[in-house]
């Protein structure tokens, strides 16, 4: 757990499952990668959590992500709680986006992915690509590309390469937000080349092209 971007008593520990209801068939059954995964648990809109890493990932160009989602364990009551289906986590990238200080902070934002509802619910989902569903958005006094005009990923490059100062990673994580309460988990992390598999005795990086 990043200690400073968790807010109350949630839930973020690698753990052996889940798995699907007694009779469900097919591969979604159980965790994609290995046996286990990263379990998330918020109870509630006041709690907050991000999992994930500050160190391995540092001074990495923003613009060098090519590749990224994850396979999530969404249940039904998550997707109902909220009234909507789009009650999911997301990933995080603390960044120095380095544009122009006059219109928005150059020093830090927070990069967040925010999927599409889970086409399953009480199963593993095939994999998330957040380069092609779901939207972006950055924090901070960002004049597009924030929380109220989201943008696709496309677009979110396009708008950090400005001909400046190239923007870099400060930390990567996944994690659950001020919004709904959330119990569920998430596999295999892909950034760029690693798909990170969580499992109970910790994080195994396994290279794919």
């Amino acid at each position: 757990m990043i200690t400073r971007n968790t807010t109350g008593s949630p839930v973020a520990d690698l753990r052996d499952g889940p798995y699907a209801m007694y009779g469900t068939a097919g591969s979604v059954t159980s965790p994609p990668y290995g046996k286990g995964s990263l379990g998330i648990a918020v109870g509630s809109s006041a709690e907050k959590v991000d999992f994930g890493n500050e160190v391995d990932f540092y001074r990495d160009p923003v613009l060098g992500l090519t590749k990224v989602g994850f396979h999530v364990f969404q249940t039904g009551e998550n997707a109902s709680t909220p009234g909507t289906s789009l009650n999911m986590p997301s990933i995080r990238f603390e960044i120095a986006p380095n544009l122009n200080p006059a219109t928005s902070p150059s020093e830090y934002s927070t990069l967040v992915w925010v999927p599409d509802a889970a086409p399953v619910k009480n199963r593993w989902s095939g994999y998330l690509d957040a380069t092609k569903s779901g939207h972006w958005f950055l924090t901070g006094a960002m004049p597009w590309c924030n929380q109220t005009h989201m943008c696709k990923f496309t677009d979110l490059r396009d708008f950090l390469d400005d001909g400046g100062t190239a923007p870099i990673i400060n930390s990567v994580a996944v994690g659950k937000g001020r919004d709904s309460l959330w119990v569920g988990a998430v596999d295999g992390l892909r950034i760029n080349n690693y798909v990170y598999d969580f499992e109970a005795d910790g994080v195994k990086a396994r290279r794919v092209f």
